[in-house]
């Protein structure tokens, strides 16, 4: 199979777990007999230094060129002066809009060779921590209008408008549901009904869309009691679908329960199987260029790229088999690395160290 994926490394540590995440995904290229194709473009600070833009056209057109997109990182203290619309994360929501990525899935799990890493109480933890969130991304309060920042009676006002209609909602709801039917048929939908006239809308619509799941199960929360749940006990939940500020919130508390955010990838698809694949973690500038950073998330984000765009289950589970055989042989980076048995490796090792156990399982 030909496998053509857009690269783009972005700042800070992004080009070092994207150089690991390219080793895991020609290990797969040949220990399944894929023909790998990969093109390489700038996004972020990155390519606002070269190109005086955040998302140069010419990464639109070569990703539009390709099945999917890998994503490292943007941005860092370098841009955080630069006007808001020119800043380096502007990238990364102008191509997540562009290719009309409206569903962004983050899994959140605890490996059981980390379980002593998590935050949460061992009883707790011992049920098991395994869900999904899916997050509307190209709608709600972040693009809607009208927003902005103006003077009032002499008062300094901001303000912004949390808009969905309809349509937004039943594909985001659909790509939950779609989901789970490859888990455990559980959907817990997240709003604030009883507050948000948005929300109100948002659980009719999920509700119409569930009539053609059946065999999914569906519940709903309010985002507050969603909030206290996913700590209190998270082995509650399956699939957890969101609006974009709650996904925004509640996916980051996710990922920070399990113990640590190196672990975690996710994707952003659309309608189709095109889509864009991305580690949770940012650019971590303070260790960029050190060999010190975890590219786990990464070379699971290309994991999850094989599974979601190109339907390759086996690779995809060749990838996290050599994940979990390494944490389980001990190798850790300095995030991961707690004490006794643990051994210290570099980004570079680490990747090093997957790609040797794909081709090793295959």
């Amino acid at each position: 199979m030909k496998l053509q994926i857009a690269i783009l490394p972005g700042d800070g540590i992004g080009p070092e777990i994207m150089a690991q995440t390219v080793k895991a995904l020609e290990a797969v290229a040949r220990a399944f007999h894929h023909e790998l194709t990969l093109c390489h473009g700038l996004i972020g600070g990155a390519a606002i230094d070269e190109k005086a833009t955040p998302l140069p056209m010419e990464t639109i057109d070569m990703c539009a060129a390709c099945d999917a997109i890998l994503l490292g990182a943007v941005g860092g203290p370098k841009w955080e002066t630069l006007e808001p619309s020119l800043r380096p994360e502007r990238g990364l929501l102008a191509i997540r809009s562009r290719f009309k990525l409206f569903a962004n899935l983050r899994p959140a799990r605890v490996w059981p060779e980390l379980a002593g890493a998590t935050l949460l109480r061992p009883d707790i933890s011992a049920r098991g921590v395994d869900l999904l969130v899916v997050r509307e991304l190209t709608g709600g309060i972040y693009f809607g209008k009208p927003s902005g920042l103006e003077t009032r009676d002499g008062r300094r006002v901001g303000y912004n408008t949390m808009i969905y209609d309809e349509d937004e909602i039943r594909r985001v709801a659909r790509a939950a549901f779609e989901a789970a039917r490859k888990r455990r048929r559980n959907v817990c939908s997240v709003d604030k009904a009883n507050v948000l006239d948005v929300s109100r809308l948002w659980r009719e619509v999920v509700h119409e869309a569930h009539s053609e799941y059946k065999d999914v199960e569906l519940w709903d929360l309010y985002v507050d009691n969603a909030a206290m749940q996913l700590v209190r006990d998270p082995s509650q939940f399956d699939v957890m679908l969101t609006s974009n500020l709650f996904g925004d919130i509640l996916s980051d508390e996710a990922s920070v329960i399990t113990g640590s955010i190196g672990m975690l990838p996710s994707a952003s698809l659309g309608e189709g199987a095109f889509g864009l694949y991305e580690p949770i973690h940012g650019s971590a500038p303070d260790i960029a260029g050190q060999d010190k950073a975890n590219p786990l998330a990464a070379i699971l984000s290309a994991a999850m790229m094989l599974l979601h765009t190109f339907g390759l289950e086996d690779e995809a589970r060749s990838i996290e088999n050599a994940v979990a055989q390494t944490l389980k042989e001990g190798y850790r980076t300095g995030d991961l690395a707690r004490a006794g048995n643990d051994v210290l490796v570099s980004c570079s090792e680490m990747g090093r160290l997957v790609a040797e156990r794909i081709t090793a399982g295959k």
